[in-house]
C-alpha cells in the first residue's frame, strides 16, 4: 500500500518536533524499557563491537552453507563470551554483534572479553573451519575479526514504527567502538579507546611484567584519537 507525501511530511515534522522524556538508566535498557513516542534512557556504559573480517571473500569462494556456518559460529562464540563477562547483547548487524557493559569493572571486563574472543576465533574457529571445509583450506582463507571498545555517556532511543522498531544508541562510545571494529591490521584484533585504557585494572593492562597494549592513533570524525591495540589474546 502506498504512503502519500503529505503523511510522510507530517511524520517527519512530528519526529523532528519531539521533546524527549529522558531518564537515567541503572541497567542496560531493552526495547521495552524505552517509550517509542518520546523515550530516552541515558547510561554510562562501555560498548564492544565484534566484527568478522573478510565475510565478502567467504561468500565469494565458499558455498553459502559454509559462509553461514562460519558467521553463525563467530556470532555464537562472541555472544557467549560477552555474556560471560557481564555484557548484554543489544544488536546484531550481519556478521557483527554489539555488547553493552555497565558497572564498576565494565572496561576491564570488556577488554578481557575482546582478547578472549581473539583467542577463540584464532585457536578454535579458524583451525576447525580450515580442517572441516575444503573451500576455506584451498583458498587460504584466514578467519579473522576485530573488536572495538569505547566507554562514555550514551542515550538509548527507540526508533521505527509499531511492531517494527529497535533501539538506536546516540553517543560517541557507541559510534567510536563500531569504527574501531572496522580496523584490519595484521596481528592486532582488539582496539580500545584511551578512555577505556585509563580505567583498566592492572591485570587488564599487564600480564606480569608484559604490557598488553600498544599506543596508537586513529582518525575519527576528522580528529586524531589516541587508541590502544593488543595482539595478546587471552585463553578462556
Amino acid at each position: 500500500m502506498a504512503v502519500d507525501e503529505a503523511f510522510l511530511k507530517d511524520r517527519v515534522d512530528a519526529i523532528l518536533g519531539t521533546a524527549f522524556d529522558e531518564r537515567n538508566g541503572k541497567v542496560v535498557p531493552t526495547t521495552d524499557d524505552v517509550a517509542l513516542k518520546d523515550g530516552a534512557v541515558k547510561i554510562d556504559a562501555t560498548f564492544l563491537y565484534a566484527d568478522l573480517a573478510g565475510s565478502a571473500k567467504l561468500s565469494e569462494v565458499c558455498p553459502w552453507e559454509t559462509t553461514a556456518k562460519v558467521i553463525r559460529a563467530f556470532l555464537d562464540i562472541s555472544t557467549r563470551l560477552i555474556i560471560a563477562y557481564g555484557g548484554q547483547i543489544r544488536s546484531f548487524d550481519g556478521d557483527r554483534v554489539m555488547g553493552v557493559f555497565m558497572g564498576d569493572t565494565k572496561n576491564s571486563n570488556a577488554s578481557k572479553c575482546g582478547r578472549e574472543i581473539h583467542w577463540t576465533v584464532r585457536k578454535i574457529l579458524h583451525e576447525k573451519a580450515k580442517a572441516k571445509f575444503a573451500s576455506i583450506k584451498n583458498n587460504d582463507i584466514e578467519i579473522r575479526h576485530c573488536v572495538g571498545i569505547d566507554t562514555g555517556e550514551v542515550r538509548a532511543v527507540r526508533s521505527g514504527i509499531r511492531n517494527n522498531n529497535d533501539l538506536i544508541w546516540i553517543g560517541k562510545a557507541a559510534s567510536f567502538s563500531a569504527k574501531l571494529s572496522d580496523i584490519r591490521e595484521v596481528g592486532y584484533h582488539t582496539f580500545i579507546s584511551e578512555r577505556v585504557f585509563k580505567k583498566l585494572s592492572v591485570d587488564a593492562k599487564k600480564d606480569g611484567d608484559t604490557e598488553l597494549w600498544t599506543k596508537d592513533t586513529f582518525t575519527f570524525a576528522g580528529k586524531q584519537e589516541t587508541v590502544y591495540k593488543s595482539n595478546h589474546w587471552k585463553k578462556p
